[in-house]
């Protein structure tokens, strides 16, 4: 199977797509700048308790105050409340877990009352990104991920992934790791870990702990709230999990994230170095690669699959529901138990994409076409399980019930990728009235001479959608080319297939957007005054 990973940077996100064979299996897009990350821990302050919940509000800097439950303290929070005072009591001095005496586990069935009080300042992690209303969910169990391993202060337990399936391997692995593993630290050994040497599992153990002692000394010297350890590259955090040897190819639009990216797999994979490339070509990286027309057929709330079945997805509050149904199928087979059977199969087979695709959390519901027969219901189930398999977030699903409804709980950490594929009118902007078309080519026109000669800016593109761009270039001594005569100047023009028909955007030479909504349209400054302003400010 060919693997390949497409980066995607723009001013405000990352799109990272993984693709099988040229098929869309992953889309993740991380915000540039975003606030609250899985991962980042933060020196925070409890604001107030809620013992009916068994939990606490913390104020860590969010609109919303994090939730922390009496569950997320993790058994060893005497050690850690220990430490955290003394840390944060003598800022002279730097405790040392190696040295303090681990305390007993704190009670599993303990209140929250008994162990925090408002006020109190602690080392918390998020492990929950802010999901609609909520603010995020912490832990004071905190962890340091690498590609290998996980570290964990205040532990001495190893553990090991189960997908490491030789006892041996498993065997060494804990060994290894006990052998060179600094006290009062707990290791989790990834499944990448499988099959590498001492000193790589070396290199990467004092890196983070070097993350550690970066945290607890910057956590001296700052008020509360405050974040005191972040990914150095949420970049590079995304693509840890995603990363895989067996790519032929990773592609990237950028070359500072690929110079991040470059440098990642050097540590992790030098042997791999050469499958980061940079991608420059003008033309959109996901529209070369296909992926911005899968995207747009895969994230409606109908998306079809073989021979003419069909899913419907529909999201809540609660939980994500999918309903599976045949269509017009012009292969159907000549019995309905039959015919049934092969539609939830291959609904399986794309609901599976779908909820990595999506990054769908929480509880799913599928209401599969009813089979009578226990068999195919069995075969079906099975069949789920083994497509799912492949998913690395954690996951449980549950056998049909007698109404044909899967249930199915997954891993959620961050917001579903919700991503609207249909289009507001770029030439109403939801008016119900649109400018002619046959008059959209003079306004490209005006447009490209006002910046031409107004503005006297060189080396801009602008992306139209493909139909236009194939009209403006149609014949010998097409518009496009009679423009390059009569303006001058130098400019692009070139197709976009996430455009609207009437829609077009400019990028300037240094990769900016340029807005040039007009006055008639949004009601707000015309476009020499906003064109200029920028053109000032740069």
């Amino acid at each position: 199977m060919k693997s390949e990973l497409i980066v995607d940077v723009q001013p405000r996100e990352v799109s990272i797509a993984l693709l099988e064979d040229s098929r869309l299996v992953s889309l993740q897009k991380e915000a540039r700048n975003i606030s609250y990350a899985v991962g980042d821990i933060y020196l925070a302050k409890v604001k107030k308790l809620m013992p009916g919940l068994n939990a606490a509000f913390v104020n860590v800097g969010y609109e919303k105050d994090a939730f922390l439950h009496y569950l997320d303290l993790g058994s060893q929070f005497a050690s850690y409340e220990k430490f955290v005072n003394a840390l944060l009591e003598d800022k002279k001095k730097l405790p040392s877990v190696q040295r303090m005496k681990l305390l007993p586990d704190i009670d599993k069935h303990g209140a929250i009352s008994d162990v925090l009080h408002p006020g109190q300042e602690l080392m918390v992690q998020i492990v929950k990104e802010p999901i609609s209303s909520k603010g995020p969910r912490l832990t004071t169990e905190i962890s340091f991920t690498g590609r290998y391993m996980v570290l964990i202060p205040f532990s001495d337990k190893i553990s090991v992934s189960q997908k490491i399936r030789t006892t041996e391997e498993k065997l060494r692995l804990r060994q290894l790791i006990e052998s060179i593993k600094p006290k009062n630290f707990g290791v989790i050994i990834r499944t990448s870990a499988e099959g590498k040497r001492v000193a790589e599992l070396n290199h990467e153990l004092k890196t983070l702990l070097k993350c550690w002692e970066d945290t607890i000394e910057k956590a001296q010297k700052v008020t509360a709230p405050a974040l005191i350890f972040e990914e150095e590259s949420r970049i590079v955090s995304v693509l840890r999990d995603m990363f895989s040897p067996s790519f032929e190819s990773i592609y990237v639009n950028d070359k500072e994230v690929m110079a991040q990216i470059s440098k990642y797999v050097d540590l992790i994979a030098p042997e791999r170095h050469d499958i980061v490339k940079y991608y420059g070509d003008d033309t959109p990286i996901f529209d070369h690669f296909n992926i911005t027309k899968q995207i747009k057929s895969s994230f409606g709330k109908t998306v079809s699959f073989k021979s003419g079945a069909y899913i419907i997805i529909e999201h809540t509050e609660a939980l994500h529901v999918i309903d599976v149904n045949s269509g017009n199928r012009s292969k159907a087979a000549n019995d309905q138990e039959s015919n049934a059977l092969e539609v939830n199969l291959r609904a399986a087979d794309e609901i599976a994409r779908q909820l990595r695709l999506r990054d769908m959390g929480g509880i799913i519901v599928i209401d599969f076409i009813d089979m009578g027969t226990q068999e195919h219901r069995q075969r079906l189930y099975d069949h789920m399980r083994e497509v799912m398999a492949t998913d690395r977030a954690r996951h449980n699903i549950l056998p049909l019930s007698k109404f044909g409804l899967m249930q199915i709980t997954r891993q959620r950490v961050r917001p579903a990728l919700d991503i609207e594929t249909s289009e507001t009118c770029p030439s109403c902007f939801g008016k119900g009235r649109v400018q002619p078309s046959l008059l959209f080519t003079d306004t490209l026109r005006e447009k490209i001479e006002y910046l031409v000669n107004d503005l006297k800016m060189k080396g801009f593109t602008m992306y139209v959608h493909p139909f236009v761009d194939a009209f403006l270039k149609k014949g010998l001594i097409s518009p496009y080319r009679r423009w390059k005569l009569d303006i001058g100047g130098s400019f692009k023009v070139l197709p976009d297939q996430s455009l609207a028909y009437l829609q077009y955007r400019v990028i300037d030479k240094d990769k900016n957007e340029i807005d040039l909504k007009e006055e008639k349209d949004l009601g707000s400054s015309s476009t020499k005054t906003k064109a200029k302003n920028r053109n000032k400010e740069e």
